[in-house]
């Protein structure tokens, strides 16, 4: 097997199941690894960022209501993933690797600006969000929840609208700039970045804390978000 083959970050195996008239059940053999290129990842790793959003949104909620006990330590171990997968990691590769190249061709010039204005102000929200859960009576008085649930929700409503722009216009131009081949280099570059700040199975470590916080929070269940006829 190949090394592209095999890397687990950017492969996924699909089945293929074979049926036959008068066949018996067996075991479908895996396809072919399909590979998951630069600006797919990027929108991936947003799915990942829009899971810690639906976090923060159930905690602000929380916070909202003077009888509920503020989840402190989700609230914290869910800023420190953003801080440290989607400022970090996620973002530090938009500034470095997509953006210049765009305003070098000249492409998505004011888009880039804004873009980079809304990083800025996000890592201010969170290090507030961090500085607001530090100490034994953090989050139990009125106004400091308040606050908190205030900045949880100017993240959000900046965020969705950012990612979305970014996966609909940013991305395809940014993808136009390559032809196959140095598409593909880049995928793979992406992916050395990766393992450099997050570890072999940083995405993967990632989803999983994403899981676990939603999980605590008992927002693991996709069929809640289902509406029901009254």
């Amino acid at each position: 097997m190949s090394t592209n083959e095999a890397s687990s970050r950017r492969r996924f195996l699909s089945t293929v199941v074979l049926l036959g008239a008068g066949s018996t059940a067996s075991a479908a053999p895996k396809s072919k690894p399909a590979e998951v290129n630069a600006t797919e990842d990027l929108m991936r790793e947003h799915g990942i960022i829009r899971r810690t959003l639906l976090v923060y949104e159930e905690i602000a909620r929380r916070l909202d209501l003077h009888e509920e006990k503020a989840p402190v330590e989700v609230l914290a171990r869910t800023t420190r993933l953003m801080r440290r997968f989607g400022e970090a990691y996620h973002e530090k590769t938009e500034e470095t690797e997509v953006f210049p190249r765009l305003v070098k061709a000249g492409q998505q010039k004011e888009l880039v600006q804004v873009l980079l204005e809304q990083h800025a102000a996000g890592r201010k929200i969170t290090e507030s969000i961090l500085a607001a859960t530090s100490g034994r009576d953090a989050l139990t008085q009125p106004q400091p929840r308040a606050a908190a649930a205030r900045q949880l929700n100017l993240f959000i409503r900046m965020y969705g609208p950012h990612a979305a722009r970014e996966d609909t216009d940013l991305f395809p131009a940014f993808r136009n700039l390559f032809d196959e081949k140095q598409f593909n280099e880049l995928g793979e570059r992406f992916e050395e970045q990766e393992h450099r700040l997050l570890g072999s199975d940083g995405f993967e470590n990632a989803l999983k804390e994403v899981a676990q916080l939603e999980r605590a929070l008992g927002i693991h269940d996709l069929a809640r978000f289902t509406p029901s006829e009254r």
